[in-house]
């Protein structure tokens, strides 16, 4: 497991360098060594180089033991990052959902069916994620997914049902207008969890019962529609959601125009302080682009689901593992979780992991690890007080042909 966290960490690296970087480590890293590594400490017997033995206990470490090592690893650590940061009085997570591309392999089409279009069936598997992050310290919960296309494809709305339970107790849910329906915050409710939903302007119309105004800040009884009860027939006969819905006309910060911004919840906090909680949903989009650019999710290169599954977690708590890490330098800085850069910070532990398992004594590996966060703390990102211009827009020529070949 620790190698796959290595291979996210090295930016989807191959099999060869996470065996590499473990056949650099000193022969003391083993407390309990197993015969190869006796017979290299005791005859001087090397190791091999070859990735086929670590390609076949990827294969057959256990998927459940790797989900319940995620699950503890989250735990651990959102425990320890419980007081980390005063922006936040209430424990959010933001909701989101994306995709990823799949090896092109018989077992990934069967179980994620490419999509088509006009041309024809597309090449890539596709499979439809559910990612759920902390909205003050960026921590990750184990993501759900599956198909996108084929007859068993399924909804973020429908995946978000299956993983609310690993929420932490009493955490509000926190998501787009794409789960601003009532399945989501009616499983919600039956969670014992708060939501702060964004509404499409007719649904909004619809709940209000007239035309959105500026200013709006009412108590509504929201109950499923037709539509609503015929995708969610075990839905009780009175079911309905008591709430807030808030209207503000809200100006965007890439200086868009203005538009009504209308939220539901049920959270009885001030207007102010939910429009300023729902103001940092954005922090998702940037997650997911660090899960796909930097620790290159975006396409797996597994060839069974079984071990994109695996893949996929153990890639999870890589990210945790930086988060951590950025958690406890914000703790002796006070400088928010979100004021440091994820891909510097991960381009350090990169670096300083290596050290720290071939450390000689825990002296030295504390030293070691001093060292590390000095460089985290100077991984800040920037505050810019006004918006950087844009260089100005030029029209290129175009290039010169090539000329015709001469018979």
């Amino acid at each position: 497991m620790w190698l796959l966290v290595v291979q996210r960490l090295q930016g989807g690296a191959p099999l060869e360098a996470a065996v590499m970087e473990l056949l650099g480590l000193p022969a003391s890293f083993w407390p309990r060594p197993c015969k190869r590594i006796r017979d290299w400490q005791e005859r001087g017997k090397p190791l091999s180089g070859h990735p086929g033995a670590y390609h076949q206990a990827r294969q057959a470490l256990s998927l459940s033991v790797v989900q319940q090592s995620c699950d503890r690893i989250f735990e651990e650590l959102a425990a320890r990052t419980a007081d980390t940061g005063p922006e936040f009085r209430m424990r959010a997570f933001v909701l989101d959902g994306s995709s990823m591309r799949m090896a092109h392999s018989p077992a990934m089409i069967r179980h994620f069916p490419p999509g088509s279009n006009q041309y024809g069936q597309n090449h890539w598997p596709v499979m439809r994620v559910l990612v759920m992050h902390d909205l003050r310290t960026g921590l990750a919960l184990r993501p759900e997914w599956g198909p996108m296309n084929g007859p068993d494809a399924v909804s973020e709305q429908y995946l978000l049902e299956k993983a609310i339970g690993r929420l932490p107790a009493g955490a509000t849910v926190m998501g787009d207008a794409n789960f601003g329906v009532f399945s989501v915050a009616w499983a919600g409710q039956q969670s014992d969890h708060p939501v702060l939903l964004r509404l499409t302007s007719a649904r909004a119309k619809h709940l209000a019962g007239e035309e959105l105004q500026d200013g709006t800040d009412r108590s509504i009884v929201w109950k499923p529609s037709r539509d609503d009860r015929r995708s969610h027939p075990d839905l009780p006969a009175d079911a309905c959601l008591s709430g807030r819905l808030i209207v503000r006309r809200v100006q965007p910060s890439n200086g868009a125009a203005p538009f009504l911004l209308a939220l539901f919840t049920n959270l009885p906090d001030a207007e102010s302080e939910i429009l300023n909680l729902y103001g940092q949903r954005w922090n998702i989009e940037t997650d997911l682009r660090t899960l796909k650019t930097h620790l290159c999710l975006e396409q797996l290169t597994c060839s069974t689901p079984d071990m994109a599954a695996k893949d996929i977690e153990m890639s999870i708590a890589a990210y945790n593992l930086v988060r951590a890490l950025i958690c406890l330098a914000s703790e002796q800085s006070g400088v928010p979780p979100r004021g440091y850069s994820f891909t510097r910070v991960q381009r350090i532990v990169r670096v300083f992991t290596p050290r720290l398992a071939a450390a000689t004594d825990p002296q030295q590996a504390q030293r070691i690890f001093d060292q590390m966060m000095y460089y985290i703390q100077q991984a800040r990102l920037p505050h810019r007080h006004r918006k950087r211009p844009s260089y100005p827009r030029e029209v290129w020529n175009k290039g010169d042909k090539y000329p015709n070949r001469k018979r």
